[in-house]
């Protein structure tokens, strides 16, 4: 009797209909359950109403109240845990232009890629507790 690995679940806003059915297929294809957004306002209902969600790959330039660089901002502040990458096919962008610990990918790229940097950041970091020195 084997063990199933958990499935990763990956969140890909992007508001052009097309681009976003690419994206997504990437990561479904990878085994990824995929949830998708045409908006960083539709992206902040989903992840509330879905806890499982432990990456977000998201276009800069959106239709609605923010970008996909302000959507990085408020997931970082209110789920840390989640992993975001921001792509774009217009714009290159500095590590200082984005929030810590948020990954940037300039379009087009390869699905091993996005899949691969999905998987860094959706895996659990084991972390080992200090050893306590015994007197």
């Amino acid at each position: 009797m084997s063990v199933a690995q958990p499935c990763m679940v990956v969140l890909v806003v992007e508001d052009l209909t097309l681009v976003r059915m690419f994206m997504a297929d990437f990561p479904d294809e990878a085994g990824f359950k995929v949830f998708e957004a045409v908006s960083a306002d539709e992206a902040l209902t989903l992840l509330e109403a879905r806890p499982d969600v432990q990456a977000v790959v998201t276009d800069i330039e959106m239709p609605g109240s923010m970008n996909g660089i302000e959507l990085a901002q408020v997931i970082q502040e209110r789920w840390p845990r989640i992993g975001v990458i921001v792509t774009s096919g217009r714009r290159q962008l500095g590590q200082d232009d984005l929030p810590k610990d948020v990954a940037f990918l300039t379009k087009p790229y390869l699905p091993e890629t996005i899949i691969n940097v999905v998987r860094q950041m959706a895996t659990p970091q084991v972390v080992e507790p200090p050893l306590t020195q015994s007197t």
